[in-house]
């Protein structure tokens, strides 16, 4: 199905032409947002594009109108691996901070220059968080404004202008919106948003890019583990390291990703699930997974490990940390080491992916110690429970985390 967008050029509120016949170089239906309606009643959006403006895209949110309709997919077998949606959104930046405006594109290919700081340097940030249908078809967001302020910080780690937060969920709200029909029905899965912030200009020498892109895609997915909520086997690791102290374990930056990829495929090769990073200094205090963070729970007390730069803030750590609170637990940040997490009486992961997943196992130095009788721990099961009706609207959000768009 196509779509038709109506784009106007305005300066201080002026129009400065009717809508244009051409949007990005692909055609564009010119006729007003009214027809819109009715020819295409499944979106309507007015792009006003004003003169170069220092950080900021001078865009309007997308509105939904009509049909919320889904599309025709299996959803039934969706799992955690990438499908082709309608739209992305660009916006570039050039390196004294200067944002041109936002703009829809067609889903595909990107054209980059040979020499990407991105490419050849590793300059780049990305994030994750999903949307969610509710029952009456409308969607909701689940704490954009904690992505956009992690991608500042990591930016500013990385010598990277970044969006700010209101261009940032303006861009989510505008992605999420445009591929509304990629939203899985209530309880069938999530979309996906992936932002991404990257050195896009050419550069040589060792040096901050001279352009930046913004870009977010979506993809609708499933469990991010073929387990599902079911529990996962880990495997502690003691050769290989994610991060180190003074470099960028704390922030969401691209290279820290290909860093484990060696380990997890070794790991998945004997049957595990998943590795568990130890710290890089005295190679006995936990970290993280792979990309998830990780909670030990003894008694009535949650631990997970404290943040010192070589963990990142998962933003689904900080829910599930104030979640546990509300309903009654004791949670501290601390070092916690290899024996903590042997002693356990149980172990989940967090994660935007994989919302909370119960740990089964761990095996350290060959030695494998189970939890809950290799089922569901009850404290895993309440808190997934309780985060999940919150982001899918079941619960009442007393927290103010959730944002709905109509």
């Amino acid at each position: 199905m196509e779509y038709g967008f109506s784009l106007q050029l305005r300066s201080n509120g002026a129009i400065l032409a009717p809508p244009c016949p051409s949007f990005s170089g692909r055609n564009c239906l010119p006729f007003p947002s009214s027809s819109l309606k009715q020819t295409h009643p499944l979106l309507s959006f007015s792009l006003h594009f004003s003169k170069t403006t220092p950080c900021k895209a001078t865009l309007t949110s997308a509105t939904s109108v009509g049909t919320t309709q889904v599309t025709e997919f299996n959803w039934d077998n969706l799992g955690f691996g990438l499908v082709p949606t309608d739209y992305m959104y660009v916006m570039k930046c050039s390196s004294d901070g200067i944002f041109t405006n936002g703009e829809l594109n067609k889903f595909g290919p990107i054209e980059l220059n040979p020499s990407a700081g991105v490419l050849n340097y590793g300059q780049g940030l990305f994030e994750g968080l999903k949307a969610y249908r509710k029952s009456d078809g409308s969607i909701l967001l689940f704490r954009p404004e904690e992505n956009a302020m992690r991608m500042i910080d990591g930016a500013a780690r990385m010598c990277m202008p970044a969006p700010t937060v209101e261009q940032f969920v303006d861009a989510v709200k505008m992605t999420v919106l445009a591929n509304n029909r990629w939203v899985p029905p209530t309880g069938k899965g999530s979309l996906y948003v992936r932002p991404l912030l990257m050195g896009s200009g050419p550069v040589l020498g060792l040096a901050p890019a001279p352009e930046y892109t913004f870009l977010i895609f979506v993809s609708p997915v499933g469990n991010y583990f073929k387990e599902g909520l079911s529990p996962i086997n880990l495997i502690v690791e003691n050769e290989y390291h994610r991060a180190t102290p003074g470099g960028t374990g704390g922030v969401k930056t691209i290279g820290n990703y290909a860093s484990v990829l060696k380990a997890q495929k070794i790991a998945k090769e004997k049957g595990y699930s998943d590795v568990l990073y130890l710290d890089a200094v005295h190679k006995r205090y936990l970290e993280e997974v792979s990309s998830c963070n990780i909670f030990v729970v003894k008694g009535n007390m949650i631990s997970t490990p404290e943040i010192k730069g070589t963990i990142l803030p998962g933003i689904t750590r900080k829910s599930i940390m104030d979640v546990a609170q509300d309903q009654g637990f004791q949670v501290e940040e601390r070092a916690v080491s290899v024996e903590d997490l042997l002693d356990a009486d149980e172990v989940f992961c967090t994660g935007t992916a994989v919302v909370v997943s119960p740990v089964g196992s761990i095996t350290y130095l060959g030695k494998r110690v189970e939890y809950g009788n290799s089922g569901v721990g009850a404290v895993s099961q309440q808190l997934y429970s309780a985060l999940t009706s919150l982001q899918m609207g079941l619960a009442e959000d007393h927290f103010g985390w959730t944002m709905q768009l109509n």
